[in-house]
């Protein structure tokens, strides 16, 4: 089977978000109802460098990574590793997620659950609150900076905490202009797939202090986890490496556990941004109006 394009993705985005118009008041009084959530800011702000641990069972990049995976499993396993929040992927097509999974890890673990998807309208984070998430994901790349800004002020509006991921220097201004709660640098290239994590130390390095930074993509060992915490990274965000494992608990306290060099400088200097020691213990708008900036730009 040929790998999916981002634009494929996105499509499957778009007709999700307009089929969802027809549930928007009952998506809302769901979300009005719902119980409260952990607070995503408050897990990030621990004093080592944190470890969010995602629920994924396959990707268009390696395909199948764990098609039997129990949700809940492996939530309470990460947890018990010492994660500090859990993503659950929702998009059932290419990555094996869905709501139910959100919904069921949300229950089971008292850790902040991200939602991970791609999130075009408002009414998709009007459900990601009502399947009990405490944050969502946005994607720079996918949403004009107007639109960025509206779905994150609607995500605060709803209590969630709002990832903003990035992917090269020009997104990162429209990303800290919609107030991100943290910010995602995603050393995966969009168009080709591939990692650079080199990409995605520069970027960290240009995260004004004060905005905590999530690396994100091909972290797979304690090098890597080293690697990004001496860029400055504040918490990483680990996917495949922990879901595939047999004994996941123990794959997050690895990554947690890992010896930090000491930060590499900045370039241009500025105010330096505080590493964290990596720790050593366990009215909607109309759906069918367009709101994405552009489909994955032509490389």
């Amino acid at each position: 089977m040929a790998r999916p394009t981002l634009d494929t993705i996105l499509e499957g985005a778009h007709d999700r978000a307009r089929a969802l118009a027809r549930h928007g008041p009952e998506l809302e009084r769901r979300a009005a109802a719902a119980p409260a959530v952990p607070s995503f800011a408050g897990a990030l702000a621990g004093a080592t460098l944190g470890v969010i641990a995602e629920v994924k069972r396959r990707s268009p990049t390696v395909g199948a990574i764990r098609p039997d995976l129990d949700p809940v499993r492996h939530a309470l396993a990460y947890a018990a590793g010492g994660a500090v929040a859990i993503s659950v992927l929702t998009e059932a097509q290419h990555f094996g997620g869905s709501l139910d999974d959100l919904r069921a890890v949300a229950e089971a673990v008292a850790l902040p659950v991200l939602r991970k998807d791609f999130l075009v309208h408002e009414l998709q984070i009007v459900e990601a609150r009502a399947h009990g998430a405490a944050a969502v994901l946005l994607i720079a790349r996918l949403l004009a900076p107007a639109v960025l800004r509206r779905l994150a002020r609607a995500a605060r509006a709803q209590g969630l905490g709002v990832v903003i991921e990035v992917h090269d220097l020009a997104e990162l201004e429209p990303a800290l202009a919609a107030e991100p709660t943290a910010l995602g640098v995603n050393s995966r290239d969009l168009a080709t797939f591939a990692v650079h994590l080199g990409v995605a130390e520069q970027l960290v390095a240009r995260v004004p202090p004060g905005i905590p930074v999530i690396a994100e993509s091909g972290i797979e060992t304690r090098g890597d986890v080293e690697r990004l915490a001496a860029a400055g990274a504040d918490l990483v965000l680990v996917g495949t490496a922990v879901a595939r494992s047999g004994d996941p608990a123990a794959a997050v306290a690895a990554l947690r556990r890992a010896p930090g060099p000491q930060p590499a400088p900045r370039r241009p200097p500025r105010p330096p941004r505080p590493r964290r020691p990596l720790g050593r213990s366990p009215r909607w708008p109309d759906v069918s109006a367009p709101t994405a900036g552009a489909t994955c730009p032509r490389r």
